[in-house]
């Protein structure tokens, strides 16, 4: 398996008093995204520049006494660049001297906010689109947005379970590593900054005054998906049906459509490969699982999280995925 290095791992890298890795711990908590996902250092001050392959070269059988014509990988550049998620987590002063830990009740409050800033992350890596939303981040939804079967574009890594209408979600399965990874701006400290504007004058809904603690937390982040090879979308699951198990329509045959997919990865050793689901839809592939006894789905405790594998990849609930997703075409 390539070295897959994960915002924990940079975390660990920084000692315990760094307020980056207090918070990057607290992140960790309630996103099962950041558990597997490896994060680079980009090229460039707003994102990174890197080159795609788009093509392989020719090559060819020579006799002796004749040449082969030369030829090179088609290949082209591009940039991804970061989005920068913010928020500013206020709370009163009175209230946080009382407790007699003011740091630590000022964290244990903010963490209301880390937790939305962690769920609009985890969905901008699923959906986010700069076409649409210039100041977000392009994530896997729209570089998976079309079927096809050129199996020179990304549409061919995606996997047609049938659904139609609009009530639909996915799967996905990536391999998180050189080919698939979230980056953090050139020179950043992980791409946090964390600023503690101690005390200032808040104003509450009437427009009455008091003091209280403000803090500034940013993240710049991004996504780069260097070989689409690497990432399998199983789209147009039709939610209700196969929630309920194909009552009153066709329920999507997970088991199969996911064997599909780990097929469909050139090589699974090139990183570390996470399923990510609905919880709904997590529930709904064990049943079907029970049925079938030549599937290995497997559950076990590690560090303290339960983990789910199928047969020998992680599968992780993201509940950003949504159940209202259209039908995928070509």
């Amino acid at each position: 398996m390539g070295e897959v290095v994960t915002y924990v791992d940079l975390a660990n890298t920084f000692g315990v008093e760094d307020k980056v890795a207090v918070i990057i711990e607290v992140l960790n908590e309630t996103n099962e995204i950041l558990d597997d996902l490896a994060v680079k250092e980009g090229n460039l001050p707003t994102g990174h520049k890197s080159v795609i392959r788009t093509g392989l070269p020719t090559v060819a059988w020579r006799i002796l006494n004749y040449g082969v014509q030369p030829s090179k990988a088609k290949s082209r550049p591009i940039t991804d660049t970061t989005g920068m998620l913010e928020a500013y987590a206020e709370v009163d002063k009175e209230l946080a001297d009382l407790n007699g830990n003011t740091e630590a009740f000022r964290l244990s409050e903010d963490k209301a906010f880390l937790e939305a800033m962690n769920q609009e992350h985890a969905e901008a890596l699923i959906y986010g689109n700069e076409a649409v939303d210039p100041e977000k981040i392009t994530g896997l939804a729209a570089r998976f947005s079309q079927l096809s079967l050129d199996l020179k574009k990304s549409g061919s890594n995606i996997l047609d379970a049938g659904g139609t209408g609009s009530d639909n979600t996915s799967i996905w399965l990536v391999v998180w590593g050189d080919n698939v990874h979230a980056i953090y701006p050139k020179g950043s400290h992980a791409g946090f900054i964390i600023e503690d504007k101690k005390q200032v004058t808040l104003d509450d809904e009437n427009g009455g005054h008091y003091e209280g603690y403000r803090t500034h937390y940013q993240w710049k982040t991004g996504l780069v998906v260097k070989d689409w090879r690497y990432a399998i979308r199983i789209a147009n699951i039709d939610w209700p049906d196969t929630v309920m198990g194909g009552a009153g329509g066709e329920e999507a045959d997970l088991v199969k459509l996911m064997i599909d997919a780990i097929e469909m990865i050139p090589n699974l050793s090139a990183g570390r490969p996470v399923f990510y689901m609905r919880r709904e839809i997590r529930t709904a592939l064990r049943h079907q699982i029970r049925t079938d006894s030549n599937v290995n789905l497997t559950v076990e405790n590690v560090e303290g999280k339960r983990v789910v594998s199928f047969d020998e990849v992680k599968v992780a609930r993201v509940d950003q995925l949504l159940n209202t997703e259209a039908r995928i075409v070509a």
